[in-house]
């Protein structure tokens, strides 16, 4: 499963690498897939995941190279889903914040889950909310900071379309990404992290 998971990922990775739209834009968009595949190397040996957040963290990963080849105003999903729904914006970066919110819901529940952070799942459910939406805003400040740094060249990262609640929606679709993972994915989440303390016992 792991050189499936690798192939997948590289094999999207050099995909999107290849003419992407701009690459100054390809390279802060797919960053955080990059820094992700780096922790998760370094952390392989110690603290391994559950299947679910490896799957999790490879479909954002695709999320994110898609949007860093064509820009995410210009991925053609999102153009289609337009015509469809009859919106006046490309909303694939609506997409891509929503998973900013269900991935690392899982994640932050997984890690306070087995490290035996906090007790009882009204907490932990409150805090991983919580950290959904702290972890957006920093997004959003980080979009802010490198449009400040760079100008005009970071339009296309910014993905705004001209839209002025742009900041305060993607934040919107983070935290209804984190509750949408925490009532559809905790049973599942549940028996798989059991499953990986079984094993690191018996190991």
């Amino acid at each position: 499963m792991r050189m499936l998971w690798l192939g997948i990922y590289f094999g999207v990775l050099v995909w999107s690498a290849i003419r992407p739209r701009d690459y100054f834009t390809w390279l802060l968009e797919v960053a955080p897939a990059l820094i992700g595949l780096v922790v998760l190397a370094a952390t392989w040996q110690r603290f391994r995941l559950t299947p679910l957040a490896y799957l999790l963290i490879l479909l954002h990963s695709i999320i994110l190279m898609v949007g860093g080849h064509y820009t995410y105003a210009e991925v053609p999903l999102g153009d289609w889903a337009a015509q469809w729904f009859g919106w006046s914006r490309n909303n694939y970066d609506k997409l891509g914040h929503f998973a900013q919110g269900f991935v690392p819901a899982m994640l932050a529940r997984e890690i306070l889950i087995r490290k035996a952070v906090v007790n009882g799942r009204g907490w932990l459910n409150f805090l991983v909310v919580c950290f959904c939406l702290a972890f957006s805003a920093f997004y959003e400040l980080i979009e802010w900071w490198t449009a400040l740094a760079s100008g005009d060249s970071a339009t296309a990262f910014l993905g705004t379309q001209g839209y002025q609640w742009d900041t305060q929606s993607d934040m919107f679709m983070a935290l209804v990404g984190a509750v949408t993972a925490l009532l559809s994915l905790g049973r599942v989440h549940d028996r798989q992290i059991a499953a990986v303390a079984i094993i690191s016992r018996s190991i």
